[in-house]
């Protein structure tokens, strides 16, 4: 079975892995958000004690936090370069993460009904098929385990403020970060659980100040939302 991935778009990260844990680098956006997800998921599904599976962890930002809360991490990608940068990084940080190059497809077939938690952020705008990963994640999670996913909506404004603002203008992100193509509406999203065998708990909407130049979680989902579900027992 092929990877479910873009070759274009992990050499795109791969080329950046070495800067990942950079706060000031082109990443900076995914250290500013961490705190909010990482409250996000702590919140709704305590994460001390659990077993938990980042997928497209990169090089490690929200891996190693959920381990910081007392999780027991597996964190997979299919970039070598963010793999290396990922477990190097866990010398620094003396946190435990157990990183592995595999695609979430063909853990779930490897591993079904194995973690507590199943995470998926910022990933499924960069792949050909964020369905197929979707389904992977219901495979994953032990029924009555949740699933927290994060993407970006697909309309003018998300066009406008996603590309345009954050890579143009503000160049908070290298040009190219994003395929608007790519982006995924709520309800799409939606589907796409539903079909897995997911029940959508919780739909919510990431925003940032550009004065303040702080991220927050409220009830704008026009841009980035974060969408939580929940695998029926």
């Amino acid at each position: 079975m092929s990877p479910n991935a873009d070759e274009k778009e992990l050499a795109k990260f791969s080329e950046l892995a070495h800067r990942w844990w950079d706060p000031n680098s082109e990443f900076r956006p995914l250290h500013e958000i961490n705190p909010l997800r990482l409250e996000w998921i702590d919140q709704h599904s305590s994460l001390k004690g659990k077993s938990v599976l980042d997928i497209g962890c990169g090089g490690g930002i929200l891996a190693e936090s959920m381990a910081g809360r007392g999780a027991k991490v597996v964190g997979i990608d299919l970039s070598d370069k963010a793999l290396s940068v990922a477990r190097l990084h866990l010398f620094e940080s003396g946190q435990q993460v157990d990183y592995h190059k595999v695609s979430a497809e063909a853990l779930a077939t490897e591993q079904p009904d194995s973690f507590d938690i199943v995470t998926c952020m910022e990933m499924l705008e960069h792949v050909p098929d964020p369905a197929s990963i979707v389904r992977a994640c219901a495979k994953l999670v032990k029924p009555g385990g949740h699933v927290f996913l994060s993407t970006l909506n697909r309309n003018f404004k998300a066009y406008l403020f996603a590309v345009i603002g954050a890579e143009y203008v503000l160049n908070m992100l290298p040009r190219g970060t994003h395929d608007y193509a790519k982006f995924i509406k709520p309800s799409e999203l939606s589907e796409h659980l539903r079909t897995a065998g997911l029940d959508a708990q919780e739909l919510i909407g990431m925003t940032y100040n550009p004065f303040s130049k702080i991220y927050s979680l409220g009830r704008d989902t026009d841009v980035n939302y974060l969408m939580r579900a929940q695998r029926p027992i």
